[in-house]
């Protein structure tokens, strides 16, 4: 398997392309660090965006929603999806508002959905799913009931196509405009976990675990 994705008319970055990138590494680094995602499909010719929690393994992303939601009915009918996850970095305060941007990392995926219906392939994915929100958290829970993963609905998407855009710089204005007497530079954002809250039902003598522990203050 090549290191990069194929450039097609479909998924080749056409704004600013030296921003583009088109290596697993980088599509697969941007999706790993996400919560959730925006898929997106055409119904009945008109465009529709739902956000969906996911996780990959390989070339895979699994899809997560209620059985009988429509988003999984939708996707489970329909023979090409997209799938898009963006993390804001910083707003790019330049001297002009032309000039003045956001810093960010976005991939976007192209790929076949699949309904996955087999029960141990459903609860493999749900524990894709799983430790890609709470790394090693699986393990420490009860089993799923049957009747539970029935109710769950799981699309498999397999990656065919994918891209990468990057923006990561300060203000780059114009050679004019350096002169004005404005601030210009960037307002960096973190976007991060904070402490954990118990529920009023957890007894005294609980207490998170490692896995639990190690999302706190965890930048995403």
């Amino acid at each position: 398997m090549s290191d990069d994705y194929s450039q097609s008319k479909q998924n080749t970055v056409r704004q600013i392309r030296e921003k583009a990138a088109y290596d697993r590494a980088t599509v697969h680094d941007i999706l790993d660090s996400a919560l959730y995602a925006s898929v997106a499909f055409v119904q009945d010719g008109n465009p529709v965006v739902v956000p969906m929690l996911y996780g990959r393994e390989g070339e895979t992303l699994f899809l997560h929603g209620a059985r009988k939601a429509r988003i999984i009915r939708l996707l489970e009918s329909t023979s090409t999806a997209c799938v898009n996850v963006t993390h804001i970095d910083a707003l790019v305060i330049a001297r002009s508002a032309f000039n003045s941007s956001m810093n960010y990392r976005s991939a976007t995926v192209f790929g076949s959905p699949r309904l996955v219906e087999d029960h141990e392939e459903k609860l493999h994915a749900l524990r894709v799913i799983t430790e890609a929100t709470i790394p090693r958290r699986w393990d420490e829970l009860r089993n799923p009931h049957v009747n539970e993963v029935k109710m769950t609905g799981v699309i498999a998407l397999s990656i065919e196509s994918a891209s990468a855009k990057v923006s990561d710089r300060m203000p780059d204005d114009d050679e004019a405009d350096y002169d004005l007497p404005v601030w210009a530079g960037i307002l960096p954002l973190r976007s991060a976990f904070t402490d954990l809250q118990a529920d009023d039902r957890v007894p005294e003598d609980i207490t998170p675990s490692d896995p639990l522990r190690d999302l706190e203050g965890k930048a995403l």
